[in-house]
């Protein structure tokens, strides 16, 4: 069965009939947003985990009644400068000391650090509250 040309024109005016390369048109569009939009997400991932920074305490020693050292592992990408804060906590898990340290930035992945924190009172413990990219 074929159109005659008032048929096929009401198809095109009405949208029945969709020509061949408006449909091709259409699946190359929805293809490449689809691949940007892929490439977009894959970059954000790579980019957010290449600026993260670990932290774990691995110790602490009660010094004396103003004094705690923590023991800590920060891992980080080499080359990336980072700062970290360390806390002293009562029995209470009241803050009672805290110090925030800048680490230049350094050719190893895996910094092990100790650092002393100073406190008001007798601490019970220590550990590294959290890590950042200055």
């Amino acid at each position: 069965m074929t159109l005659t040309d008032v048929e096929r024109m009401l198809a095109d005016r009405y949208g029945r009939g969709v020509s061949s390369s408006r449909r091709r048109l259409w699946w190359i569009s929805v293809i490449v947003v689809a691949v940007l939009a892929t490439a977009a997400l894959g970059w954000s991932t790579v980019s957010g985990a290449l600026r993260t920074v670990d932290a774990e305490t691995t110790g602490y020693e009660v010094v004396d009644d103003h004094t705690v050292d923590v023991r800590a592992n920060i891992s980080i990408a080499p080359g990336t400068a980072v700062a970290c804060a360390f806390e002293a906590q009562d029995t209470e898990h009241g803050i009672v000391g805290w110090r925030v340290v800048e680490y230049a930035a350094s050719d190893s992945h895996l910094r092990a650090v100790v650092e002393t924190v100073p406190t008001v009172a007798e601490a019970t413990t220590g550990l590294v509250r959290s890590c950042w990219i200055p």
